[in-house]
């Protein structure tokens, strides 16, 4: 049997229960704005989970936990993109990580990726009751009631850290005499060093290669520390160019455009319409499948018009001296990880966005002259 709803007539732990006491066997479907997430059952039990979000590939997450850094998963990417195979299987080959190292940050990765579904306010979700596993699934086995005791305690943990920090685009500030009250590890050094630069919460998270919850833990602490303290919220980040005339309002009018523009080549304008609609209704199907197809066709048509995924990029200001009304915030981390001998693919495959997003990136800097090839 087949299920399908909103996270606001059925909650991700209603949904856990249900397929565990049913002992159900398939796939649990979300999706919300660009991303998509799968959870595997068999028999009940929990055996693995598929993301589309770059956050949450397994390279980001071997960064985040300490178990590599940019250069050596960029040189892993590099090896498994002319050789093919697994990253996981290259990473015990380059004896950066054991196969039980491996097969642990795998488990990790795959409960991290549905925890974060507990944080999820709205969501489409469907079941597909008995569906064939992935061939390349790597399996897991966790208990869903283990899931979803942790799962509410995150949402319990989120809502506290909440009333100190309030949002993703809260910036917040170290107060003076900091130094003297703190015993730092390598992690709260490197989130004071993002404090100092002014980062907003969002911007911190990606370039600690980290989910917004266990930042969130760990600015609440400061805060709460009297280390540091929220001086305010970024500016809202900038959407894609988008057309010149002026857009409705009504969802089905603008997916209309979205098909025209997308008919017509105009796939840079199409992407943008349809960020405008997930912004505005994440849960839109319609809007979610037609964005798979314009990303495809846009990626292709950088590559065809613009420049390579070979090309070398390289900075041609100096970045010290870019403001925020110049460039956004993850437009500076493109930037920053730009070094005159990374290609574009290789810069790409340490990103913490979508492919399509990093070239829509990338196109912006080239434009604007703050970047050549």
């Amino acid at each position: 049997m087949g299920i399908n709803g909103t996270l606001t007539t059925m909650s991700v732990p209603d949904l856990l229960q249900f397929l565990a006491a049913g002992r159900k066997t398939g796939k649990l479907k979300f999706g919300r704005g660009k991303i998509v997430k799968d959870i595997y059952f068999e028999n009940g039990l929990i055996i693995g989970a598929y993301t589309n979000d770059p956050k949450e590939y397994l390279g980001q997450v071997l960064i985040h936990y300490g178990k590599l850094d940019e250069a050596q998963l960029q040189a892993a990417m590099e090896l498994q993109r002319k050789s093919g195979g697994r990253l996981g299987e290259i990473l015990h080959s380059k004896g950066f990580l054991t196969k039980a190292e491996v097969m642990e940050i795998l488990r990790i990765r795959t409960l991290d990726m549905i925890y974060d579904l507990f944080l999820w306010e709205e969501a489409h979700f469907e079941f597909f009751d008995g569906e064939n596993f992935p061939a390349d699934l790597i399996r897991i086995e966790v208990v869903p009631t283990n899931v979803i005791m942790e799962g509410i305690y995150r949402i319990d943990e989120l809502a506290r850290y909440r009333m100190l920090i309030p949002s993703d685009r809260a910036v917040l500030e170290l107060v003076a005499g900091w130094t003297s009250t703190l015993s730092m590890g390598k992690e709260i050094r490197q989130i004071l060093y993002f404090l100092e630069k002014k980062m907003s919460v969002a911007e911190i998270c990606y370039n600690m290669h980290a989910s917004s919850f266990h930042v969130y833990a760990q600015l609440y602490e400061l805060v709460n520390k009297g280390i540091a303290r929220v001086i305010g919220e970024a500016a809202a980040t900038p959407q894609a160019a988008a057309p010149a005339t002026i857009l409705p309002d009504d969802t089905n009018e603008l997916l209309w455009v979205a098909r025209r523009e997308l008919k017509e080549d105009n796939v840079d304008v199409a992407l943008s319409v349809l960020q405008q609609v997930l912004e505005r209704e994440p849960k839109n199907e319609d809007a979610q499948t037609l964005l798979t197809e314009t990303e495809e066709r846009f990626v292709k048509k950088v590559y065809d018009t613009d420049f390579s995924p070979q090309s070398i990029p390289t900075i041609l200001v100096q970045p010290d001296t870019l403001t925020h009304e110049q460039i956004s915030p993850q437009e500076g981390f493109v930037l920053s990880r730009i070094n005159g001998v990374w290609d574009v693919e290789s810069i790409l495959s340490i990103c913490p966005f979508r492919e399509a997003d990093s070239l829509r990136m990338m196109k912006t800097l080239l434009d604007k002259k703050i970047i050549g090839l």
